[in-house]
């Protein structure tokens, strides 16, 4: 097996149970915020966006810095980092006392974590670059394959053993990931000659911005995630409103962001190989206009089965706009740039979703609030991922960036 096919197995499993551990708390975060309180009297809603933004809003800051890093010491310490820092805050989460203690911990869990874009610089360092749609749809079906299998796992955990339980699942996972890494991956890595001149930090910065193609890249990554995003503070609260009998509600949110990522597990790899042959920009418009067409009908939905399927469908076209976008951005940067081009894209990417529940939950106000609120959520995702069509329509096909000789290849 050549090198760069053993580094993804062992990063395809430790991104798996980071995924799995992640997702595990996301679909009763908002109702985990009620059950701890306010210490200082403030609102709960607004502490329920500022638990999913605080992460973000901080993730959005410190990427660029570690994927400057990871250009200066070597991929393998950063995954390292994110991973076990990770571990370590979202156990202590399990152990918080209020909301806002949940939520100085969720902004430190964005200052040090960052497992998905740690993973895609490695990969994408040594990976061959024809092969790149291949190699980083595999890690977006490890990471959709975990949040497939998370939620549910998560739902049923918070219904019958509480809340807390899962952030100490989700920790021991991290840390095992951890493992994996640290004995499982071999990284030959040679510091530039400008490692320790902190001034070629920004001249990094402004040569990935200055390429063809990245800027528009990361506008539709943006816009993207935001239409993903929007959905996130809302679903746990319109599912009740279909499962008016059911006491099963954590269960069912779990599921319904579970089957979205298996779709989402199976084309990522699909669509991403796809890619490879036909070219990632006609992958990502048609992915991006089956979204919009999905999304759409979920405003309509009055029974759950029909959220289920529409989700499962949805799941399809975002398993093909993620790895598209990543091996867009991989192939037009430079190979000793390719940490700081993954860091701004989290950076993109965390921006986006410390955006999203905010917009959401302003959206949802802005219409009453309740079930009409709600239905206009799911519009205004759908129309967002007409934008994504109209920016990537605007892509040009620019020469490939120079690549380094691949290990093992």
């Amino acid at each position: 097996m050549p090198e760069w096919k053993r580094i993804l197995a062992v990063l395809f499993v430790a991104q798996l149970l980071s995924a799995i551990g992640f997702s595990m708390i996301f679909p009763f975060l908002p109702n985990y915020v009620d059950a701890l309180g306010s210490a200082w009297g403030l609102n709960l809603v607004f502490l329920a966006g500022a638990v999913f933004s605080a992460q973000a809003i901080t993730m959005m800051a410190s990427s660029p810095v570690w994927g400057a890093v990871a250009d200066r010491i070597g991929r393998k310490p950063m995954v390292l980092r994110a991973l076990i820092g990770g571990g370590v805050l979202i156990l202590a989460m399990g152990f918080a006392r209020s909301a806002e203690e949940l939520v100085l911990l969720r902004a430190l869990q964005g200052v040090v974590t960052g497992v998905v874009s740690a993973s895609n610089a490695l990969v994408a360092s040594v990976a061959p670059r024809d092969r790149s749609g291949f190699a980083l749809g595999t890690l977006q079906t490890a990471m959709t394959a975990g949040v497939a299998a998370g939620p549910v796992l998560g739902g049923v955990m918070a219904d019958l053993l509480g809340y807390r339980a899962a952030f100490v699942v989700t920790a021991s996972l991290m840390f095992v990931g951890a493992v994996l890494v640290q004995f499982g991956v071999r990284e030959t890595f040679t510091p530039p000659e400008n490692a320790n001149d902190l001034r070629g930090v920004g001249r990094d910065w402004l040569h990935i911005l200055r390429t063809p193609g990245v800027n528009r890249t990361f506008v539709a990554r943006f816009v993207a995630w935001l239409g993903r995003g929007v959905m996130v503070p809302i679903l746990p609260l319109f599912v009740p409103l279909l499962l008016a009998t059911s006491e099963r509600t954590g269960t069912f949110t779990g599921l319904v962001i579970g089957v979205s990522a298996a779709t989402s597990t199976v084309s990522a790899l699909a669509l991403g190989a796809l890619g490879d042959r036909i070219g990632h920009k006609r992958v990502l418009i048609g992915s991006a206009a089956l979204a919009a067409v999905c999304y759409l009908p979920m405003a309509f939905v009055d029974a759950g089965w029909q959220l289920l399927a529409l989700s499962a469908a949805s799941g399809v076209a975002v398993g093909g706009i993620m790895p598209s976008l990543s091996a867009l951005l991989n192939v037009v940067t430079e190979q000793t740039e390719v940490g700081s081009a993954f860091g701004l894209d989290n950076a993109v990417i965390a921006a986006s979703r410390a955006v999203a529940p905010l917009v959401g939950v302003g959206l949802a106000a802005a219409f009453g609030g309740g079930e009409t609120g709600y239905r206009a959520v799911f519009v205004m995702a759908s129309v967002l991922f007409v934008v994504t069509i109209f920016v990537a329509a605007g892509l040009r096909r620019p020469a490939p960036a120079r690549a380094a000789p691949v290990p093992g290849d």
